[in-house]
C-alpha cells in the first residue's frame, strides 16, 4: 500500500480525533463554568488545544505530500514533523499551562459547588471518557495493527495517539479529583488534580516535541534500513570499500543517501559509470521508496586497495 494510501486511513483518524474533541470541549466547558471545577476548567482547556493541534496535523498531513520544486528539491516531507512540533507546542501552552493556572488558582481562591454542581460535572467527564477512549482505541488499531500504516514512526499518527492517551488518563484524574472533593469537601483534591494533568500534558509534550526536533534537525534513516544498504553497496563485486555511509530522513517515505565508496583498481571509465547507475538503482530498491542517493566513487591504488589514497572521483546522483 502505498503512503498516499496510508496518509488517508492516518486523516481519517484525525478526524475521528477532531470531532471526538469538538464534541466535548463544549461539555467541557460548559460543565466547568456551571461547576466552577477546576479540573474540568483544565480538561476543557486541554481538549481545546487537542482540537487545535488536530487541525495542525490536517495540515501536516496535506503539505507534506507536496511534490519537490526548485526552491525545496528534496521535497516538503519535513513539514509533517514542523506541523506535529506545534502540536506539541499547542499542548504545552495550551494545555499545561492553563492547568498549572487553574490548580493555583483554585488553592488560591477555594471552590464552593453544590452537590448537583459535582454530578453534572462528573457526568461530562463519564461522557468525555467515553468519546475519548473511542477515538484512542482506534488510533492504536491503526498504529499497532494496520499494515498499511507505519506505526508510531508516524509523527501525524504517534500525535494523536499520545493526545488521546493523555486524554483518557486526564478525565480520570479529574473524575477523581471532583469525587474526593465532593467526599472530602477540600479544593486541595481537584487542585491537586489540575496540577497532575498539567505536568502530563507538560511532560507529553516534551516528549512530542524532543521526537519531532530531531527529525527536523536531520535524524539518521532507522538502522535496519542502512545496515541493509551497506550490505546491498557491499555486496557489489566491484566495491573495494564503502567508505562513508551517511542517512537522513527526508519525510515518512523519503531518505536521503550520501556514500564514499572506493572500486577495485582497473576499471574503464565506461564500466564505472554503469556500475555506479546500477549500485544507486540496488540501493533505491532497498529503501523501498522515494529518495536521493548520491556517490562519491573513487578507485582504489593497484595494491593498497583499502588505503585512503582515491584517485578522480566520480559523483552519481539521483
Amino acid at each position: 500500500m502505498s503512503q498516499k494510501a496510508s496518509d488517508r486511513k492516518t486523516r481519517r483518524t484525525v478526524f475521528v480525533a477532531l470531532g471526538a474533541n469538538l464534541l466535548i470541549v463544549l461539555a467541557k466547558a460548559v460543565g466547568g463554568l456551571f461547576t466552577g471545577s477546576p479540573a474540568l476548567l483544565s480538561e476543557a482547556a486541554h481538549s481545546v488545544a487537542d482540537s487545535f493541534n488536530e487541525i495542525f496535523l490536517l495540515a501536516a498531513l496535506r503539505r507534506s505530500r507536496k511534490p519537490a520544486d526548485r526552491q525545496h528539491p528534496f521535497g516538503y516531507g519535513k513539514e509533517r514533523f514542523f506541523w506535529s512540533l506545534l502540536a506539541a507546542v499547542g499542548i504545552f501552552v495550551m494545555g499545561g499551562c492553563f492547568s498549572f493556572f487553574q490548580g493555583y488558582d483554585a488553592l488560591r481562591s477555594g471552590s464552593q459547588e453544590s452537590h448537583s454542581g459535582y454530578l453534572v460535572g462528573l457526568a461530562v467527564l463519564g461522557i468525555a471518557l467515553l468519546a475519548e477512549g473511542t477515538s484512542l482505541i482506534r488510533a492504536l488499531y491503526q498504529a499497532r495493527k494496520d499494515p498499511d500504516t507505519d506505526g508510531i514512526r508516524d509523527p501525524a499518527l504517534r500525535t494523536v495517539v499520545a493526545e488521546d492517551g493523555t486524554a483518557v488518563i486526564g478525565v480520570t484524574i479529574a473524575i477523581a479529583g471532583m469525587a474526593l472533593h465532593m467526599v472530602t469537601g477540600e479544593v486541595i483534591w481537584e487542585a491537586s488534580a489540575s496540577f497532575a494533568i498539567g505536568v502530563l500534558l507538560v511532560a507529553v509534550a516534551y516528549w512530542l516535541g524532543k521526537s519531532n526536533r530531531d527529525q527536523l534537525v536531520g535524524e539518521a534513516a532507522d538502522p535496519e534500513l542502512r545496515r541493509e544498504i551497506q550490505t546491498v553497496l557491499e555486496a557489489q563485486p566491484e566495491i573495494d570499500n564503502v567508505e562513508t555511509l551517511l542517512t537522513m530522513k527526508l519525510g515518512m517515505d523519503s531518505t536521503l543517501v550520501a556514500a564514499r565508496i572506493d572500486l577495485v583498481p582497473g576499471l574503464e571509465s565506461e564500466d564505472v559509470e554503469l556500475i555506479s547507475g546500477r549500485m544507486k538503482n540496488s540501493v533505491m530498491e532497498a529503501m523501498s521508496g522515494e529518495g536521493q542517493v548520491f556517490l562519491d566513487i573513487t578507485e582504489a591504488p593497484p595494491g593498497r586497495r583499502t588505503e585512503a589514497n582515491p584517485g578522480p572521483a566520480l559523483t552519481v546522483d539521483g
